[in-house]
């Protein structure tokens, strides 16, 4: 008889002891699926019906998900298509403890109702103190979607000509707010906007005065633009949205917004995201005036917004506890990563592999400090590795230059090294 049609049954298959402990942990749906693919392979001449528990076995994924963890060797600190900044282990720790039931909307003390994440809001309070209140979307958009609802449905948004910005995958700053039935009132020209600009927009139907940084892209030459301090004299809201998360002024990044310093010079209220510079989870901040903040908590579209307890725990930790990855990743020491290097592309020498070490530049990333580079360092091997590093476990994930794959070590945790050398060795085959 044909091998082919002595398939196991899938109950017998599911009984074997190695696939009802894997289901404990995994899910029967996950279980079922590598059952599935095992006998698909059966009957398509690839394994024997024997084989099909191994077959399913080996096929099972480490998690109950199919998003898989990636090493991020790009150079790119806060890669958008690789979920941009990697969570410290605090927030790690702090998400998992609040996976379960948790106080975030409870006292334990009174056995009464409290304010939902409060523990994460004082946190932020205190992370900028120029701020008279805070809030917490689930992202950056959401805070401005919900500041042009608040101050600015039916009326006007003065914005310069300049900052009209697409932030990714097609989603445009001007559509974004006009969704929310505000008007846009451009002022100025692409790459130049005067103060006398904004003072003949502004009139009664003026919602606010919105300044957006132009975080992914860079306008040079004939330019000229208006601070916020110069703006708020005008008599409405002036909103700056400063994209990439800078609660405090950072010197490598000189030219990055920090919302201490933008509510300093007068900017009534700052939206800012989370999971930027900040190093946190995916959330919008809003922080500024009592009055403008409390208006936007109180709007009944605050509440589809809102963030849930993983990212509020998250978000606290990475306010209060240890830097983050990312703050590691862009103050590491380039000597320090070129000793790295050296050591990474001797060990894969070693091993008969054309491994080089190189200077390298790596940068931000996210739509944070365009033109900015940092000196970095990286193992440089032979395109063909891309692919199955790629599709290894772990995926290790590069750039490719020059026809030859790089394997930056800017962000990469120095304890990781030994798991690329792995990596590398198993991709060789």
């Amino acid at each position: 008889m044909d091998s082919r049609r002595r398939v196991p049954r899938t109950d017998l298959v599911l009984a074997d002891p190695r696939l009802v402990a894997t289901e404990g942990r995994l899910g029967r749906t996950v279980v079922k699926e590598a059952v599935a693919q095992a006998q698909r392979r059966v009957r398509q001449g690839e394994i024997a019906p024997e084989e099909v528990v191994d077959a399913a076995v080996a096929a099972l994924p480490p998690y109950a998900t199919r998003m898989r963890p990636v090493i991020n060797m790009t150079g790119v600190l806060l890669h958008t298509n690789l979920g941009r900044a990697p969570l410290s282990p605090a927030a790690v720790a702090a998400a998992a403890a609040a996976a379960g039931s948790s106080d975030v909307e409870f006292d334990l003390a009174t056995g009464a109702r409290a304010r939902r994440g409060r523990a994460t809001l004082d946190a932020l309070a205190r992370a900028v103190p120029a701020a008279e209140d805070v809030h917490v979307v689930n992202n950056n958009a959401a805070a401005l979607v919900l500041v042009a609802t608040v101050l600015a449905a039916g009326r006007e948004i003065v914005i310069s000509r300049g900052e009209l910005v697409e932030i990714g995958d097609g989603f445009r700053i001007p559509d974004l707010l006009v969704s929310t039935g505000a008007r846009l009132c451009e002022v100025g020209t692409t790459n130049r906007t005067s103060y006398a600009d904004y003072a003949a927009a502004v009139g009664p139907q003026t919602g606010f005065v919105l300044k957006v940084h132009p975080s992914n892209f860079r306008i040079e030459g004939f330019t000229g633009s208006v601070e916020v301090a110069a703006l708020s004299d005008l008599g409405v809201p002036v909103v700056a949205d400063i994209g990439s998360g800078l609660l405090a002024r950072e010197p490598l990044l000189p030219g990055e917004p920090d919302a201490a310093g933008v509510l300093r010079a007068g900017a009534d209220l700052v939206t800012a995201s989370g999971d930027k510079l900040l190093g946190g989870p995916q959330a919008g901040l809003l922080l500024g005036r009592r009055d403008l903040v409390e208006r936007c908590r109180r709007h009944p579209l605050a509440r589809a917004l809102r963030v849930d307890k993983l990212t509020l725990a998250a978000l606290e930790a990475t306010l209060r506890g240890p830097a983050t990855p990312v703050h590691e990743a862009l103050h590491a020491d380039p000597a320090a990563l070129g000793e790295r290097a050296d050591a990474l592309a001797g060990r894969l020498a070693e091993a008969g592999i054309d491994a080089r070490a190189l200077p390298s530049e790596a940068t931000v990333g996210g739509g944070g400090a365009p033109g900015v580079t940092l000196r970095s360092a990286a193992v440089s091997l032979p395109e063909r590795f891309a692919v199955p590093l790629r599709t290894g476990e772990p995926p290790v994930v590069g750039r490719v230059e020059g026809g030859r794959l790089l394997l930056d070590l800017r962000t990469l945790p120095p304890g990781r090294d030994d798991d690329v050398v792995r990596a590398v060795l198993g991709a060789d085959g």
